[in-house]
């Protein structure tokens, strides 16, 4: 495993274990999601490169579109749920309850 392949994978992990680990503000999960899909989309970027083909490789592109989708409707979920339940903290949240 190259050191490339190393950053790229503790970078994805370190985000997963902070989404795991640190659950009480709902903008510090949308943060940790944001950072692996960052870590998932330089990862693909610099697979050409590290493989050394000359093709060009529209996944990562892709990736980038769903990414700022995901982005987009974590912030709308926040905004949302700050002005019905009043903050952001996760143990606010009743998914039992509409």
């Amino acid at each position: 495993m190259s050191h490339l392949h190393l950053c790229f994978y503790s970078a994805f992990v370190l985000s997963g274990l902070g989404l795991a680990f640190h659950r009480t503000h709902l903008i510090s999960a949308l943060l940790c999601l944001e950072s692996m899909m960052l870590s998932m989309y330089v990862a693909l970027a610099m697979w050409p490169i590290h493989t050394q083909t000359t093709s060009s490789n529209l996944l990562p592109v892709l990736m980038l579109t769903f990414a700022a989708c995901e982005a987009g409707t974590g912030l709308a979920l926040l905004v949302a749920s700050t002005r019905t339940h009043g903050s952001d903290h996760l143990h606010n949240f009743n998914l039992l309850q509409c």
